[in-house]
């Protein structure tokens, strides 16, 4: 299932969910709503509990167990694991079994959360809108915002490409992103996200407007190369990347030979809110 993958925040809980590109669908982790549902910060009692109600919806011949699927979902040590989700109709099912005072608002904020994607479907702006809104709660500045999405943009003409030119596993795009990423800032992703204290977190979303500033023009550069030779398969786009991170690298070590600065530093912009939900993190994905 081709995924676009996303953490979501309900009342401080953690929920994992997944978007199914082809149906549409989000698919939730099950066990991060039920810690939602009955106010269990620990992961692992979670976990259990989640285990105990599978086994007893399963003897009971539940309908909403058999519709539960197995995806891989991030954990808190940085890795996938197969973890149990469901759609939001499962899900809304799979509530009315938990006595719990949050039933009524985990079915709202499920149900709220179904229509936005439809919504999204029909008017992409939207989406944008709320990105933008997001982002401002948390303190970043408007010159910040307008980087990151103008970088989105780059972002998505050259995965674009890449689908367009044999480049399809999303293993492979990781691959090229990281050749991208070590060219022009001199660290590999995971080692960026390391000095910078991430662990699930979007690497981009923690950059400084240099950061993004860099990212941007290694992208575009990448894909205008591409382009030119026509780079299809992964040697030709690999070669491409490495060509294009170089541009922006040339660029990034004339700015820092000018200044006192660095552009690859830990500094990140990690709100209150997710450090909270750090601490509830644990297990290997359920």
């Amino acid at each position: 299932m081709n995924q676009e993958q996303a953490l979501e925040v309900f009342q401080n809980y953690r929920i994992r969910r997944a978007c199914d590109e082809q149906t549409q669908k989000w698919y939730f982790s099950a066990v991060d709503v039920l810690a939602a549902l009955i106010q269990q910060p620990d992961y692992q009692a979670a976990r259990n509990y989640w285990k105990v109600l599978k086994s007893r919806l399963k003897k009971e011949e539940s309908q909403s167990v058999t519709n539960c699927n197995r995806l891989k979902m991030a954990a808190a040590d940085g890795k996938s694991y197969a973890t149990d989700v469901a759609d939001t109709e499962t899900l809304l099912r799979l509530v009315q079994s938990v006595p719990s005072p949050r039933a009524e608002p985990i079915k709202l904020w499920l149900a709220k959360v179904g229509y936005e994607r439809i919504q999204d479907m029909g008017d992409p702006a939207r989406s944008l809108d709320r990105a933008r809104e997001h982002r401002q709660k948390h303190g970043r500045g408007e010159k910040w915002i307008q980087r990151r999405m103008m970088g989105q943009e780059t972002r998505n003409k050259l995965t674009d490409y890449w689908k367009e030119h044999a480049v399809t596993q999303e293993r492979e795009f990781a691959i090229l992103t990281n050749i991208i990423h070590t060219e022009w800032s001199g660290l590999p992703v995971r080692d960026h996200k390391t000095i910078k204290g991430l662990k699930n977190q979007n690497l981009r979303d923690q950059m400084s407007e240099a950061g993004l500033i860099f990212t941007a023009p290694a992208e575009l550069s990448t894909r205008e190369i591409a382009e030119t030779v026509d780079a299809t398969g992964m040697v030709e786009n690999a070669r491409a990347g490495r060509r294009g991170g170089r541009i922006a690298r040339q660029a990034r070590m004339e700015l820092e030979s000018k200044t006192d600065w660095g552009v690859v530093t830990g500094e990140h912009f990690l709100p209150a809110s997710a450090k909270a939900v750090k601490r509830l993190e644990g297990g290997d994905g359920g």
